[in-house]
C-alpha cells in the first residue's frame, strides 16, 4: 500500500492531526478509485443507530463515484484517469478497491459525481426489480408504491424509459416530484387508499409493504406480477 502523507492543523488554537492515509493496491481485475462522492442511505443511518449488528470500528457506504487511480493485471477496460461508479461496501473512503467486473462503471459525462455516487444501490435494485424479476414491457400499467423513495425515484425513471404507464404513490409533499420524473399518474397516500380504487394495474413494485397479499392482488389484472423489494 501507498502512503498520502498526513497533515497537522489548527481549530480555534487547538492542534487538528489528520492521519495519513493508506492507499489499496489493486489485485488482479481490480481497480483503486479515489473517492469524489458518496451515497447515503437508511442502511448506513441504521449502522450509525446500532440497529444492525456488525464489527466496530467499520466503514460506511457502498456506492461511490471518482476517478481510476491505478488498475490491476487483466483490467482493459479502465485506466487510470477514468471517472467511474459503482458499489462497494466502506464507501465513505478517500481511497476505495474495487472487482472491474462487477462494481464499477463509466460515468456518463452529463452527471456529476454527486449524482452518479447515489445511483448504484437503490438504482440496480430497481432495474432489477422492475426488468429482471418483473419483466417490465412497455404498454404495461405500473403502479409503485413509495415512488418518493431512493429506490423509487429510480423506478418511476426506469418505468418510463421502458415505456410504462406509471402510477406513483406517495404522500403529498412529494406528489410535485414525482410528476417532475416522470409519473403519469399520481395516488396520495394520506388522501386515498391505492388498494380500493377500481383501477387495475400490470405490474405492482411494492416497497413498503404496508397492505396484505389479498389487498394487493385485488388491484392487479391476471397474469400480472408483483414484486416487493426492500420490505
Amino acid at each position: 500500500m501507498a502512503e498520502v502523507q498526513g497533515v497537522t492543523a489548527r481549530s480555534k488554537g487547538a492542534p487538528v492531526e489528520i492521519p495519513k492515509v493508506l492507499v489499496p493496491d489493486p489485485g488482479p481485475g481490480e481497480a483503486v478509485v479515489r473517492v469524489q462522492a458518496c451515497g447515503v442511505c437508511h442502511t448506513d443511518l441504521h449502522y450509525r443507530e446500532g440497529g444492525i449488528n456488525d464489527e466496530f470500528p467499520c466503514l460506511l457506504g457502498h456506492e461511490a463515484a471518482g476517478v481510476v487511480e491505478a488498475v490491476g493485471k487483466n483490467v482493459t477496460d479502465l485506466k487510470p484517469g477514468d471517472e467511474v461508479f459503482g458499489a462497494k461496501n466502506g464507501a465513505v473512503a478517500d481511497y476505495i478497491c474495487v472487482k472491474v467486473e462487477r462494481a464499477a462503471v463509466m460515468k456518463p459525462s452529463n452527471i456529476t459525481f454527486e449524482q452518479a455516487g447515489s445511483v448504484a444501490v437503490a438504482g440496480l435494485t430497481a432495474l432489477q426489480g422492475l426488468r429482471d424479476k418483473g419483466h417490465i414491457q412497455s404498454g404495461q400499467r405500473v403502479l409503485i408504491n413509495g415512488a418518493s423513495g431512493g429506490v423509487g425515484t429510480f423506478a418511476v425513471q426506469i418505468a418510463k424509459g421502458f415505456g410504462a404507464e406509471v402510477t406513483a404513490v406517495c404522500s403529498t409533499r412529494n406528489v410535485d416530484l414525482v410528476k417532475s420524473i416522470g409519473a403519469d399518474h399520481v395516488i396520495d397516500y394520506t388522501k386515498e387508499d391505492f388498494t380500493k380504487t377500481d383501477q387495475r394495474y400490470d405490474m405492482l413494485y411494492d416497497l413498503v409493504g404496508n397492505h396484505s397479499f389479498s389487498e394487493r392482488r385485488q388491484i392487479l389484472t391476471p397474469n400480472s406480477i408483483c414484486v416487493l423489494a426492500g420490505v
